[in-house]
């Protein structure tokens, strides 16, 4: 069964769209009325043994762009009021 939802309603109740992808829902996001997505349970059992890989194998995953470890830093402390443009300039340098 396929339903159609606009994004924005996605968004808001995301949570619930999602337990209903996984109950065999298949759901077709729209955005301004144009098919742009599906959201669907995964056709493999998931268990400990998958990995992402084999997820990407099975195109069931799209990979990261990305590689390599995730880049940590350290928190940067930001003050109410702050224009978060002015925020970046500072942190940035």
């Amino acid at each position: 069964m396929t339903e159609h939802i606009g994004s924005r309603e996605l968004r808001a109740d995301l949570a619930t769209h999602l337990r209903r992808a996984a109950a065999g829902h298949r759901l077709v996001v729209t955005v301004g009325g144009r098919a742009t997505a599906a959201i669907g349970p995964v056709d493999t059992p998931v268990g400990d043994d998958t990995t992402l890989d084999a997820l990407v194998a099975a195109g069931l995953l799209v990979p990261p762009r990305r590689s390599g470890p995730a880049r940590t830093t350290d928190p940067v402390p930001i003050w109410s009021g702050v224009r978060l443009d002015r925020a970046l300039r500072e942190v940035r340098g």
